[in-house]
């Protein structure tokens, strides 16, 4: 089953890149890697405003985690035009707005790393480090950047 076909069975629509509101670009490619800009946690297209271990529960961090992977997988077809075109999902860093006692980060993460292996399978499977921060921009709950290796 390709990419698309497995978006579609889970019911997932891409959106559109998103525009930098700062510095930045979305992605710079070097060789067959990407190097993907930071997508925070969106919900009905604002930043998902929370901190895990305080306003927001584990599992609504894990929905907002695999929310903001399907954004970047948004990002990754807009820039190669054809997922198909990935080889590998390298690396993810995941940032999680919480509260200095949270230590479910990891779990939070599982949500970005599920959706991924889910939908390219192997090609999904990646390193990955996540991180408990004091403040993410916008007040949003997650952030993640991607590494990817294409074709």
């Amino acid at each position: 089953m390709s990419v698309y076909e497995k978006l579609k069975a889970l019911d997932v629509s891409l959106p559109e890149m998103a525009v930098p509101v700062a510095a930045f670009v979305p992605v710079v490619r070097a060789g067959d890697l990407l190097f993907v800009s930071g997508h925070i946690a969106k919900k009905e297209g604002k930043p998902w405003i929370g901190q895990l271990g305080s306003s927001l529960s584990t599992e609504v961090g894990k929905e907002a985690a695999r929310r903001t992977a399907i954004d970047l997988t948004g990002t990754l077809h807009a820039v190669t035009g054809d997922l198909e075109k990935i080889k590998q999902i390298v690396k993810l860093m995941i940032l999680v707005n919480s509260t200095p006692s949270f230590t479910e980060q990891h779990i939070v993460a599982n949500g970005a790393s599920e959706f991924l292996q889910e939908v390219f399978g192997p090609v999904g499977a990646h390193a990955r480090s996540a991180f408990g921060a004091a403040q993410i921009p916008f007040g949003s709950c997650v952030e993640i950047e991607a590494v990817v290796q294409l074709r």
